[in-house]
């Protein structure tokens, strides 16, 4: 019997590789008659032989448009290039011409973010017709439109000092051609690259002149007339060499001092056989954290209390990492405690959590959330025991703590407890989810119950059939819900930085705490200015 895990992973990796055709076969052997590479084909030049490339936001609007923007035409993610990480925005000219939907937008900020969070290089790779006029109303206006794109450029540059270099490797036409020239470095290709606010055809109407597209805003006008651009190369290849030379020269902070890494206790294959096929059912997160953490280990913190939520310091390739999870079943109490279940927070447990995340926060550690959280406890008993207090004293240390913060959820993300276990609001560093994850305020059944609840009982009560038109609504919310709880629908809509399969996790996460680590900190906020910032 296939599992739960291994069925939902074979059905996002044959979208994924759908999605990663961009516009399809056609419009990628066009591009290469037009002597360039595709954006996934530049980003593998560019970044080191044999390196994880984590892709940010790829199946991003992939269930909109009628299919017609995968990927909303850019590919964003984080590499490394010359062992160093690095953030990577290549507009993908097989999709609509690499045009601007409002996703893309979108897109192109988170990644912006990333590395503004951890101030590591940020490199963009243009080849886009600007604007997609059709829906210029969700890209041109708004506190998020496209001008944030160079207010972030701007922030960059004059404050946080991160280096932003560009190559623009086709069309840069308008308001776009400010990404690259408030970057750092400009690199243009010879006889494929144009970048200017205005193309031959708007200057042909608004000026009357006429002009080709090299000679008003070519490589050759920009390095050598202009002095817009900063180098020139005769080919794609030639320019992700320059970059990649570029990226070499700059400055290197050191690297922490790390322990050699170790192989997981566990084989991370197995995990598709941990998850049970009811994801109500119960499993034993230890279980999963040994096939992730270097040789299996947690030092466990409080161990023997609110063992529903596990609390701990491990490794994750020699980089030291607070550990969070939530347990799942049911958890035996103490002598004359009622068990407790597993998935919850309750006033003890969120106590704990929050003691654990200030001490992280105080020896500048890491945090790791590893969410399978379906909310926090309700009932007479909880509040009495002061569970909104705990819980505003879980959520305020999580919220707070200066340290990176990565997620992975797994399983449920349901309710208040998404929010405590460093939901996407409080704007952890990345947020990752597996195919399994399931994020909604509730579970569908719980939906039904909240909505339905009292007409289904008074239906029981009364001997009779639940009336026709509320069995038919119940019958769509949990449609709806199982549609939305799906992690698909996350990805779609940027909920989550990337889907993970279990054999790629550790890598991604390692991946993600370096390129965390560059940043001394704070992380609050996605360009917090340090004290001793320098404004020349």
């Amino acid at each position: 019997m296939t599992s739960r895990l291994r069925a939902l992973s074979d059905a996002l990796r044959e979208l994924e590789d759908r999605l990663r055709q961009g516009g399809g076969p056609d419009k990628i052997a066009r591009q290469h008659k037009q002597g360039k590479l595709t954006a996934r084909e530049r980003i593998a030049k560019l970044c080191d032989p044999g390196t994880p490339f984590v892709e940010i936001g790829l199946l991003v609007a992939y269930d909109q448009y009628e299919g017609q923007a995968p990927g909303a035409g850019v590919v964003t993610g984080l590499g490394v290039v010359h062992g160093r990480e690095v953030v990577i925005v290549a507009n993908d000219a097989t999709v609509k011409a690499g045009s601007w939907w409002p996703e893309t937008i979108r897109k192109m900020l988170r990644a912006q973010e990333v590395a503004m969070r951890c101030r590591v290089p940020i490199i963009y790779l243009v080849d886009s017709a600007g604007v997609n006029l059709p829906y210029q109303g969700g890209v041109f206006p708004g506190q998020y439109g496209a001008s944030r794109i160079f207010y972030y450029n701007s922030i960059m540059r004059r404050y946080l000092h991160v280096p932003q270099l560009a190559a623009v490797m086709g069309p840069c036409i308008a308001g776009g051609a400010y990404l690259p020239a408030l970057s750092d470095v400009i690199v243009m290709i010879k006889g494929t690259s144009f970048m200017g606010l205005g193309g031959p055809n708007l200057v042909k109407g608004a000026t009357g002149q006429t002009i080709d597209a090299e000679t008003l805003g070519g490589a050759d006008t920009h390095t050598r007339i202009s002095g817009v651009a900063h180098y020139e190369a005769d080919h794609d290849p030639a320019g992700l060499a320059k970059l990649r030379d570029l990226v070499a020269m700059l400055p290197r902070p050191a690297d922490p001092a790390w322990d050699a890494p170790e192989p997981p206790a566990v084989d991370p294959v197995s995990l598709y056989d941990l998850l049970p096929a009811d994801h109500r059912m119960s499993y034993d997160m230890h279980e999963l954290l040994r096939a992730v953490l270097d040789g299996g280990r947690l030092d466990e913190f409080q161990q023997d209390l609110a063992r529903e939520i596990i609390c701990g310091d491990a490794r994750i390739e020699g980089i030291p990492v607070g550990v969070i999870a939530n347990q799942r079943g049911l958890i035996k109490g103490r002598a004359g405690e009622r068990p407790r279940f597993g998935g919850i927070v309750y006033a003890e447990s969120a106590e704990k959590v929050a003691y654990f995340i200030e001490r992280c926060d105080r020896q500048r550690i890491p945090i790791l959330f590893v969410q399978d959280v379906s909310g926090f406890m309700v009932g007479p008993d909880a509040e009495h025991e002061g569970i909104i207090r705990a819980g505003a004293r879980f959520v305020e240390a999580m919220a707070t703590a200066r340290v990176p913060k990565l997620v992975l959820t797994v399983n449920h993300a349901s309710g208040a407890g998404y929010y405590a276990m460093a939901g996407q609001g409080f704007d952890p560093d990345f947020i990752f989810s597996w195919p399994t994850g399931r994020m909604a305020v509730m579970e569908g059944e719980a939906a039904v119950q909240a909505v339905h609840g009292p007409a289904i009982e008074a239906a029981r009560a009364g001997g009779k059939d639940v009336p026709a038109g509320v069995a038919e609504s119940v019958e769509e919310m949990r449609a709806d819900y199982e549609h939305q709880l799906d992690a698909k629908y996350a990805g779609a809509r940027g909920y989550v930085d990337a889907i993970v399969y279990p054999e790629n996790t550790r890598e991604t996460l390692a991946l993600a705490l370096r390129a965390a680590a560059r940043n001394p900190g704070p992380h609050l906020g996605a360009f917090v200015l340090p004290a001793h910032i320098d404004n020349s």
